[in-house]
């Protein structure tokens, strides 16, 4: 795996850990929050390890959890939250330390139409602003909100183009299996 053409394969754990701080925010399946702490409090957890100064993150994650529409449920526990809250907690979390990529393993499986929609509408927002990679299963938001797309099979890499193209034209046939239901 390259990174800014840097073979991350050869670097230190400490150097590969700088970079999980500082370069690339993470949003799993699971929400993976610290249900001990507010949703305030967890949005300055990353910043607090970057040597931000406690006014500085406080207020960084205030204007985040306003922008991801949690200013009202910041002093919250993610148990007193809703699914979607959380994955929109989750997601201000990771753009605390305002990383170049964002990976997304399955954003919305566990969650209902209208919290993904809500989800969905935010991760159209960072695109502006985040290089955003995104693992899912759901065909139809990827088609939804990706502008490329890759389509693995079995750890290979099948196909990989414009989201447009792969979707209605596929040049592979297990990609044109696999995106109408043939397997999968």
């Amino acid at each position: 795996i390259f990174l800014k053409k840097n073979n991350i394969a050869h670097l230190s754990e400490s150097n590969l850990a700088q970079i999980r701080g500082r370069t690339i925010g993470f949003i799993f399946q699971q929400f993976n929050l610290i249900n001990t702490l507010s949703a305030l409090e967890n949005v300055t957890l990353p910043m607090l390890f970057q040597g931000v100064g406690k006014e500085e993150r406080t207020e960084i994650a205030k204007r985040i959890l306003e922008s991801v529409d949690l200013g009202d449920r910041m002093h919250h526990k993610p148990t007193e939250l809703s699914g979607g809250q959380q994955q929109r907690l989750c997601i201000a979390r990771a753009i605390a330390v305002n990383p170049e990529v964002i990976l997304m393993d399955e954003p919305c499986s566990a969650l209902d139409p209208i919290a993904t929609a809500k989800v969905e509408a935010l991760i159209e927002e960072l695109k502006g602003n985040y290089a955003i990679a995104i693992v899912t299963h759901s065909m139809q938001q990827a088609a939804r909100i990706s502008q490329k797309t890759a389509f693995f099979h079995l750890g290979e890499l099948v196909e990989l183009g414009d989201t447009t193209q792969i979707f209605t034209a596929p040049k592979e046939e297990r990609t044109r299996d696999y995106i109408t239901g043939r397997f999968g």
